[in-house]
């Protein structure tokens, strides 16, 4: 998962690296070159303790996904993420050794485009929320304005289970609700999403409450909380593109699988104080 400016067609390599591996600039590599040249002993040491930092013994992380299920390998790839993490992020949030949020992004129609067919089809709440149509056609299928509300629904269905204490049912909501309410079989919608959130025990009324009127001239304070958490912060650049995993307050790049994320999680940890997970696996 590259930052924007990296993310180009000679990247692709970066997510099947599988070997410890240092990338470094180029700059760097002639002065490594120039060195050697020298024809003397070159030393070089790698130090990765301080690859992420540590403020306190928890960890905390976020996850920038969506709900779409119909945008091809980026959206197959980061279900298939959630179900094989689901077990160890669990494990790691009962116990209190980190603290996950997930997170959505979306963007706002220009004020003069409110009207047109593309923004109703993509925005809710009068063009303040949107996201793209699932499979860039206007004609069929679901709308962008659909994986809006869906997004809002796993927010709120967040917000909902912290309030309460269990945050980690996020992971079991979006597992379940991917497997039982997929797009091609048209179960996207609330009445498919609210089975699984019944059958979790989260309170209904809770999320409905969370998610309000769509269609109100409003701001969503849980939408509107997430366009600003978009924006850099500190060593965090902008999140722009999906999957996005931030790790204490830095962006992780890397191989988006359950042994690459979860060895990133376990070095936001200071020696010693590791969960046995970290130890284990």
């Amino acid at each position: 998962m590259d930052t924007p400016e990296e993310e180009n067609a000679n990247a692709e390599y970066l997510q099947n690296i599988t070997i410890p591996s240092a990338l470094i600039s180029k700059l760097l590599g002639d002065s490594l070159k120039k060195a050697l040249n020298g024809g003397e002993m070159v030393n070089m040491n790698l130090d990765w303790r301080e690859s992420l930092p540590h403020p306190d013994e928890r960890v905390e992380y976020e996850f920038w996904t969506n709900s779409n299920d119909e945008c091809g390998p980026k959206c197959d790839s980061q279900i298939e993420f959630v179900k094989n993490f689901k077990g160890a992020a669990q494990i790691l949030e009962q116990k209190g050794y980190t603290m996950f949020t997930p997170h959505y992004i979306t963007w706002y129609c220009p004020e003069a485009f409110i009207l047109s067919k593309q923004c109703k089809s993509q925005c809710i709440n009068h063009g303040r929320y949107c996201a793209p149509d699932p499979e860039q056609d206007f004609s069929k299928g679901y709308d962008g304005k659909d994986v809006v509300v869906q997004n809002l629904r796993q927010a709120c269905l967040f917000k909902v289970a912290n309030e309460s204490g269990k945050p980690w049912l996020w992971w079991d909501y979006v597992t379940d609700f991917a497997i039982r309410c997929p797009m091609k079989e048209k179960k996207y919608n609330k009445e498919c999403a609210d089975k699984v959130i019944q059958a979790l025990g989260v309170d209904l009324n809770k999320v409905d409450n969370c998610i309000g009127d769509t269609e109100a001239d409003v701001d969503n304070p849980v939408l509107k909380a997430e366009q600003d958490a978009q924006i850099g912060k500190g060593s965090r650049g902008d999140v722009t593109i999906l999957p996005t995993l931030v790790i204490n307050n830095r962006q992780y790049r890397g191989k988006l699988d359950r042994g690459a994320v979860l060895k990133a999680i376990c070095a936001g940890f200071q020696e010693t104080t590791e969960p046995a997970i970290c130890l284990t696996e």
